[in-house]
Parts: structure tokens; C-alpha cells; sequence
């Protein structure tokens, strides 16, 4: 692109921009740089070809692998620009204040490959070596926006990345000013103050930038003590003066003028919070200690404390407090996570509290610096009735619940949360025909005026709750999924067996919402499997449960639709080209050569999408091995053990195993799943940092080594006639729009198989397909992890992988 745009668009007499000068020493240096013009973005440049190839990222670089930044590829700049930072003046070229977040030097991580020629192929793999940008990013070029400026930042998922959520402005030290910068609004004594809230963390970590505090069980209190006045009031300006009086009045004692942030507890003989003590409160007649446990300063004596570090606003806090029995500091521990957290469950606590640091207080803010850890525990639970909702567009309001104690059926809590949209619809349709006017049992006060919907207590349903009340009841019990497998003969329960309402006649069509999209469905009733007898609404059913486990294999990779809209026995065709699809179902067009046009491909990427395939009759999934994004590079290979008919299926398992070997000695990480049909599927992650004909390749390369241990039982011939009665070890599935059936995909097969992800424990003597089907995976995910996500996950060091090989 060179320095001519860069030229024309500015005039150096009137910017203090660098003149265009090319620097062709090419140290591979790097700046970003905030710019604050008419919309705050951020600019990459990387040094490369004597200036700096330059792109502006609206939202700012992430070190989350889950955000893919937009990057917009502007005029390159000269390579002086590298330490720019002043005002351009109103009036010019991108006017507005220029300053550097981040500096530093990158490399290619394909150090045997052109740059240069990688940067006009429209995709970069780099690494990064600066203060805030760390380790391996993909700069590619869009193809789903066919626009060559526009690109996407990507980071790679290694040791540098955070799962946390990223924004750039959080690490915006802006020393460089001209402008007087506005004080911050000073906090009010005589107002509410709203706290900052944790936001629900998913995997405890050990970080030396984070402290960690117990969880307490109990009431957040904020109390603003000046001139000796004290208010104590909840999180939502309820005042606690009175409920808690003894405190209030020992906080009287502070000498100081202070906010306070904390909980309010009652612990018990052995220290622990009780909640169900705390909620009856009562200062003659509870038992136990009442605590408040203060562990955030937001203001002393006249001075906003918001803005500090947290460890120095608790530094300040903990020289503060005065020594009393219902006043209590809440210390920490630095760094180490894990630990605190499985301490704090062995005591019986509730969990734990992270906390960045050096984060400031975030005033009515739920921020994720601040991350909350709590035990949870599952449970089967017997759905017995609803409560009606007061919303129209909900079908009902919570779950009424129970429990099989002594041959009795007991009431152990009301469910209303956890739910989608789709699941309401879909379990008040099976609620219809198992409505009753016969209680199952009396649960008195515990509905508070709701209405009660009765239903025969036949389905069961797993849900997830914080403990048990000492009543026996659930608290904060969140809906997780059905159990389909399960149900109760309810005739022994209860006393007399209620009649069940009229059922509704039933409709060969219906519209299901999902992800906030009325899905027609058409024809649920039609037969898809004759044995066992499954129907479309059977298959429509898998895909609902299953979605969260299929779609991250799906999304932002174009689709092939294989359609039997007859079901397994009719007729089936292959559909790549789309037109008159719903407006919110997305779309890519690629040039095909063979068809010397642009095909327009479906992409599926959300549950919505999914259940429209399904509606148009596809059994099974085919999706591309590589994304929208990087089109050219798959994110896996995959080596597809494919059986003649005389082949058994305990050779297909001896050949995985013999794979598993070479792989080993590879050291690299295979994974292995069913094709359900007769075969075995061995995917290896490639991380979409090669091409397919070199995943192509090396996949070869590896059944050359599998074939060389079992030359009786393999072949790498394709052709039907000339590999006889061996395991075809086709490595040809590695091509660009070639498909292969997706993880967790049924197969149109006789007793509805399912291509399922396998541990390696698993590929041994006496594995059968057959036990691997709809009616039995979803049961499979609800007790075993997803073994296959590392398919998507690091991809090998190919050249190291062939080295070890050969050292073997």
C-alpha cells in the first residue's frame, strides 16, 4: 500500500504527525495506540515491509479467546509513528487525542513462512511480546464480509489467555493529558449507596493478582456512619436499624465518618453462617452470634476511597475497625484460589468470593473484577404441578416439587428458574396431558397465594440448589434438565389415582419459540425410524436437549444439509445452496469453482437454525471442518476408519488402538468418536494453523505408520475393488467443503445411532455402536463430561509431531 494515502490525507504543516518516511530496517516492533477521534478505537500497527501495516480495532485488542475483535485495515503508516502520541488538531485527518496502551515486538509464529506473503493471503498468526499484549493472535481477513479492509483479532488459547471478560479501557493508563480531566461525582452520606455485586464465577483459579475471601451466608449491609449518626441499611436502601440493633449501635462507636460495605450473619456454635437463623432474627430468643463482617471502605473522612486499589482501601479498612463482638474485619488470602475454596466447603461454608486486586469499587455495579464461587449440589426431583404465571407470554411460573420419603411423596421446594423460552413451551406441552384436579399433596402456605396446577407425578427433572432449610426444603433450586429416562409409577404414592384432564387433540403443525424465533414445525408425527418406532418430533426432541453439547461444532462453519424428509427409508438428497431462508437464519456465500458460481451456505449458529434443519428433515449434520473465518485452514484433521463388510468391528477397535499408538508416539492428543454407522472416527486438532492439504498430508503420513503395524488388516487404496476385505484408512476426508458427520450427530441407521465422542478407555473389545443412540446419549452428558472439546481446542506442532515420528 506504501505511504501515498497516508500522504494525501495530511497536511504537516498543521499536524504533529511524523512525515512520510519509509524505515526499511523491519525489527518487527509493534504500538497500539488509544485514539481518541470522533469514536474512541484502537490502532494496531505492525512493522512490516519498511512502515507500519495498520489497523483500527473499535473495541480495543481482547486476551479472552472467545472475542473475535473487529479490525478495519487503514492507509499504513510510517514506522516513526511507532512512538507518536499528541493532539491532533480539530480540523485534520483523524483529529483528536493520540496516545500508546501497548508497545513491543511481535514474530511470525510460522517462522519458515514469508510475512509478507501471509499478510496478502489476508491471514496473520503472530506473537506478541508486549506489556499487555501476550502470546499467539490470528489477524485474518474476513471472508464472511467479503471487504478486504475488515479483518478480525483473535487471541489463541494459551497460557496468556483469560477466560474473564476483557476490555481494553480497564487497562488505559493515560498519563499523556492536555485536557483537565473532571473529578469524579463525590459518594452522598445522606443517600442510599448501592454496592458493587459479584458476577457468578464458573471455575475457582489461582491468580497472584486476585485475593480471596469467604463467602458469607447472610445479608449485604452498607452502613454510613458521620457525626455519629449511623444508618444500616440493605443493598436495596431497606433500612436494618432496628432488625439489627446491637450492631447499628456498636457502630456508633467508630470515630470516624465512613462508608462500609459487608454481611450481616448469624454464625452458630462451630462458626458457620445460618441463614434460616438470620431470616427469623430475633435479638432475645435466636440463637447464636450475630456478626457483621466488613470487608470494603468507600469513603473516610471526607475522601472518596472508590478509586483506590481494593488492597489498599482494606489496608485502611482493617486500621480502622474498632475492636468489638459484632463488628469483624473480613480477611483474605492472596493468590490461592483453589485451595481457599475447598477449605471453605470442608467447613461448610457457601464458597467464595475473587477479587482483582487492584480493581476499583464499582458503585451498583455487578462487575466481573469481583467473581463469586459457590457450591452447588444436584438432585432428582419429581415434577407434581406448576404455578401460573402472571405474564401472558409465559406458560407458567415455577415448578412445584417433590420427593419419594418413606413411600410418601413430600413437597421440597418450587422451581422458577433456569428455563429457556423453548424448554417452558416444550414442558408445558407435556404438562397438558398429565393435569389433574387432585392434589398431590398439601403444601399449605408454602405457594403465598400462588395458583396451583396439579399434574399426575410422573415426569422427573434435575435441578441444582444452593442446601437444604431445616424445613427441608430447597433454596434457590435452578431447573438444569429433564430426565427423560426416568419416570415414577405415581398409583403407589398417592392414595387414588386421579384422572387426567382431556388431552387436546393434537396438530400436524405448530410453531415452537426458540432463542426468541418461532420455528415452524411441520409433520412431528411422521415416522422417521420403523424400529423402534421414532417420529420427527423424536429427533426434533434430541436436538433441543442436545443443542449445547452440538452446537460449538457448528457454529461459523458453512453446512451441508443432508435431507430425508421420508425419514431412514424414503429418499435423500444433499442441499449446499440456500435461498428464501428466514431472514434471521445467517448465511455465507463462497465461490465454488466446480460450479463456477457462489453458493450461498447455511451457517448454524444457534438453536434455532438447528431445529429449522432438523424440521427440514436432517438426521444428520454435516458441517465444514474449518470456519468462516479462516476458511482455508481446518481446525482439525481426521483419519476415518472405514470397514469392509467382511471386516468385524473388533478390527475397526484394533486399528483405533493401533492409531492410539502412532499417535503416541507422535506425541500428540487424538480423539475418538463412533461414526454411527459401521466405522471410527480419530480427529487431531490442527488449531486452524495449516492448511488442508498439509492437515491433508500429515494425515496420510500417519496411516502410512498405522499400515506399515497392520498391513493384513489396512490399506490406503480407495478403490473399492483393488482394497479387498480391509479397513480403508481414508485420509481424503481432509478436503475443503468435504463433510464429515458432526459429533453428537444421529445417523439415518437403524436403531437411530449417534456419532459419539468415545474416551480412549472406551475404543476396547466389545464396543458396539448400537449402544450409542438417541435414546441413550443425552443420558451418556448427564453423567460423563464432553470428552471431544479439545478437538477445537490447541492445535499440534505439526513439524515437531513428524520429528518424533521419526526419532520413534
Amino acid at each position: 500500500m506504501g505511504l501515498e494515502d497516508y500522504r494525501k490525507k495530511r497536511n504537516f504543516k498543521d499536524t504533529p504527525e511524523p512525515k512520510d518516511v519509509r524505515n526499511d530496517e523491519d525489527k518487527y516492533r509493534f504500538v497500539i495506540q488509544r485514539h481518541r477521534a470522533s469514536h474512541l478505537h484502537y490502532d494496531l500497527r505492525l512493522e512490516m515491509e519498511g512502515v507500519l501495516k495498520s489497523w483500527a480495532v473499535p473495541k480495543g485488542p481482547s486476551m479472552n479467546p472467545k472475542d473475535k475483535r473487529l479490525a478495519v485495515h487503514t492507509e499504513d503508516h510510517p514506522v516513526a509513528y511507532l512512538t507518536f502520541e499528541g493532539i491532533i488538531p480539530k480540523g485534520n485527518y483523524g483529529a483528536g487525542k493520540m496516545t500508546l496502551w501497548d508497545s513491543g515486538v511481535y514474530e511470525n509464529l510460522y517462522k519458515a513462512r514469508d510475512l509478507g506473503s501471509d499478510y496478502a493471503d489476508g491471514k496473520l498468526k503472530l506473537i506478541f511480546h508486549g506489556e499487555k499484549l501476550q502470546g499467539i493472535f490470528t489477524l485474518v481477513r474476513s471472508s464472511s464480509m467479503n471487504k478486504k479492509e475488515q479483518w478480525l483479532l483473535i487471541k489463541h488459547d494459551d497460557q496468556f489467555a483469560t477466560p474473564l471478560d476483557y476490555d481494553a479501557e480497564d487497562f488505559n493508563l493515560e498519563v499523556f493529558s492536555t485536557e483537565a480531566s473532571t473529578p469524579p461525582a463525590q459518594l452522598n452520606l445522606k443517600s442510599v449507596v448501592k454496592p458493587m455485586l459479584a458476577s457468578p464465577g464458573t471455575k475457582i483459579f489461582n491468580d497472584k493478582n486476585w485475593i480471596y475471601e469467604l463467602k458469607y451466608d447472610g445479608y449485604r449491609a452498607v452502613s454510613t456512619i458521620t457525626n455519629g449518626t449511623v444508618e444500616l441499611y440493605s443493598r436495596n436502601g431497606i433500612s436494618l436499624n432496628e432488625k439489627f440493633k446491637i450492631i447499628h449501635e456498636q457502630l456508633e462507636h467508630l470515630e470516624h465518618t465512613a462508608i462500609l460495605d459487608g454481611e450481616i450473619v448469624v454464625l452458630d456454635q462451630t462458626g458457620l453462617p445460618q441463614f434460616n437463623a438470620l431470616q427469623n432474627y430475633d435479638a432475645e430468643h435466636t440463637e447464636g452470634s450475630l456478626v457483621y463482617y466488613i470487608f470494603d471502605l468507600l469513603h473516610l473522612n471526607g475522601h472518596d476511597t472508590i478509586n483506590l486499589p481494593l488492597l489498599d482501601r482494606k489496608e485502611l479498612l482493617k486500621e480502622l475497625l474498632p475492636d468489638l463482638p459484632h463488628i469483624q474485619y473480613c480477611d483474605h488470602v492472596e493468590a490461592m484460589g483453589i485451595t481457599v475454596y475447598e477449605q471453605a466447603i470442608n467447613l461448610g461454608m457457601e464458597g467464595v468470593i475473587a477479587k482483582k486486586a487492584d480493581s476499583t469499587y464499582e458503585i451498583n455495579v455487578r462487575s466481573s473484577n469481583w467473581l463469586k464461587f459457590k457450591k452447588i449440589e444436584n438432585t432428582e426431583t419429581i415434577i407434581c404441578g406448576y404455578t401460573q404465571s402472571t405474564t401472558i407470554s409465559r406458560k407458567f411460573a415455577s415448578l412445584i416439587l417433590g420427593m419419594v420419603e418413606d413411600d410418601e411423596l413430600v413437597y421440597v421446594g418450587t422451581c422458577g428458574s433456569g428455563f429457556s423460552e423453548a424448554q417452558i413451551s416444550e414442558l408445558y406441552n407435556k404438562f397438558k396431558v398429565l393435569e389433574t384436579d387432585t392434589p398431590v399433596f398439601d403444601i399449605g402456605k408454602h405457594l403465598k397465594g400462588r395458583e396451583a396446577v396439579w399434574l399426575i407425578p410422573k415426569l422427573v427433572c434435575e435441578v441444582k440448589f444452593s442446601e437444604w432449610t431445616p424445613s427441608k426444603v430447597m433454596r434457590h433450586p435452578v431447573f438444569l434438565r429433564m430426565r427423560e429416562d426416568k419416570t415414577i409409577a405415581f398409583d403407589n404414592l398417592i392414595n387414588e389415582t386421579p384422572a387426567p384432564k382431556k388431552q387436546k387433540s393434537s396438530h400436524s403443525e405448530f410453531s415452537l419459540e426458540i432463542d426468541a424465533v418461532a420455528v415452524q414445525i411441520t409433520n412431528p408425527d411422521k415416522l422417521y425410524w420403523p424400529n423402534p418406532p421414532l417420529t420427527k418430533y423424536d429427533l426434533l426432541d434430541y436436538y433441543i436437549k442436545m443443542s449445547e453439547y452440538i452446537l460449538p461444532y457448528l457454529k461459523d462453519r458453512p453446512e451441508s444439509l443432508h435431507r430425508h424428509p421420508n425419514g431412514i427409508l424414503g429418499d435423500s438428497f444433499y442441499q449446499k445452496d440456500h435461498a428464501n431462508l428466514p431472514a434471521w437464519i445467517e448465511t455465507i456465500e463462497i465461490a465454488s469453482k466446480s460450479s463456477a458460481k457462489d453458493i450461498n451456505y447455511l451457517l448454524c449458529q444457534n438453536r434455532a437454525t438447528l431445529l429449522y434443519m432438523n424440521n427440514l428433515g436432517c438426521i444428520e449434520l454435516h458441517p465444514w471442518h474449518s470456519t468462516i473465518y479462516q476458511l482455508n485452514y481446518p481446525d482439525y484433521a481426521i483419519l476415518d476408519l472405514d470397514p469392509s463388510t467382511e471386516n468385524s468391528f473388533e478390527e475397526v477397535v484394533e486399528t483405533a488402538l493401533t492409531v492410539k499408538q502412532v499417535l503416541d508416539r507422535a506425541k500428540i492428543k487424538g480423539f475418538c468418536k463412533t461414526s454411527g454407522a459401521s466405522g471410527l472416527h480419530i480427529y487431531i486438532p490442527m488449531g486452524a494453523l495449516y492448511t488442508y492439504e498439509e492437515a491433508r498430508d500429515f494425515t496420510k503420513l500417519l496411516c502410512v505408520y498405522v499400515n506399515e503395524v497392520l498391513p493384513e488388516l489396512t490399506t490406503l487404496e480407495r478403490s473399492l475393488k483393488k482394497r479387498g476385505p480391509k479397513i480403508y484408512l481414508d485420509y481424503l476426508q481432509n478436503r475443503k467443503g468435504q463433510t464429515i458427520a458432526s459429533a453428537y450427530s444421529v445417523r439415518p441407521q437403524k436403531l437411530a445411532t449417534v456419532s459419539t465422542p468415545l474416551k480412549w478407555s472406551e475404543v476396547k473389545s466389545g464396543l458396539k455402536i448400537q449402544d450409542y443412540n438417541m435414546q441413550t446419549v443425552p443420558d451418556r452428558l448427564a453423567t460423563t463430561k464432553d470428552v471431544f472439546k479439545g478437538v477445537l481446542g490447541k492445535g499440534i506442532d505439526m513439524e515437531q509431531a513428524i520429528n518424533n515420528l521419526m526419532e520413534s
